[in-house]
C-alpha cells in the first residue's frame, strides 16, 4: 500500500490470500462437516481456487476470488452482506447462469452456493467489513462425496488452468 495526501493505492501484487489476511472467520462445524472438509481436502480441493485480499479498510474489503472449472462451493452463509461483480468466466447461482458483467447481491446470514461454470469464473467481492464469518452450512455427507468426485474429475486440469484474466 503506497498512500500520498491520504489517497490509498494498493497493489495486486502485494495482496495477502484469505487465510494470511484474517478477513475470514469460520464458525465451528460439526463432527459431519469436519469429516466432510476433510475428505475435500485430502482429495485435492484447494487446487481448485485462489482467494486475494485485494484491499481491506476500516468498514470496507475488496476480495478476488478465482474458482476453476465447475468448482463446488458448500452451501455456507456470512454474517455480513456480498456483492458479487464477475469479472471473467461463468457461475450457475440457483437456476440462474450469470456471466461477465453480471453482478448479485447476498444479504448477511443468507444461505447460498454457485457454481462455478465449465471455464470457471473469477468475481469481485465487496463488503462493508474487515471480518466476516463463514457459516459452513453443508449438512450430510451426500454434498461432500459428490464434492469429491468433482474434485477427482477436474484436480489435473485445475492444476494447469491459467487465471481467465491477469487481474491478480
Amino acid at each position: 500500500m503506497d498512500s500520498a495526501n491520504g489517497i490509498l493505492i494498493y497493489r495486486s501484487a502485494d495482496a495477502p490470500t484469505l487465510e494470511a489476511s484474517g478477513c475470514e472467520i469460520h464458525v465451528p462445524m460439526t463432527d459431519l462437516q469436519i469429516a466432510g472438509v476433510t475428505k475435500i481436502a485430502d482429495a485435492g480441493y484447494g487446487d481448485g481456487y485462489k482467494v486475494n485480499v485485494l484491499v481491506n479498510i476500516p468498514g470496507f474489503s475488496l476480495v478476488w476470488l478465482w474458482f476453476k472449472q465447475n468448482f463446488p462451493l458448500p452451501l455456507h452463509s456470512h454474517d455480513v452482506d456480498c456483492l458479487y461483480f464477475i469479472i471473467a468466466g461463468s457461475l450457475k447461482l440457483g437456476t440462474e447462469t450469470l456471466g461477465v458483467k453480471d453482478s448479485f447481491f447476498i444479504p448477511a446470514d443468507v444461505p447460498y452456493n454457485y457454481k462455478a461454470g465449465n471455464e470457471g469464473v473469477e468475481v469481485l467481492e465487496i463488503r462493508h467489513a474487515n471480518q466476516f464469518e463463514f457459516r459452513n452450512l453443508a449438512k450430510n455427507m451426500a454434498f461432500y462425496d459428490k464434492a469429491v468426485e468433482t474434485v477427482l474429475a477436474n484436480r489435473s486440469a485445475w492444476q494447469n488452468a491459467p487465471p481467465l484474466t491477469n487481474v491478480v
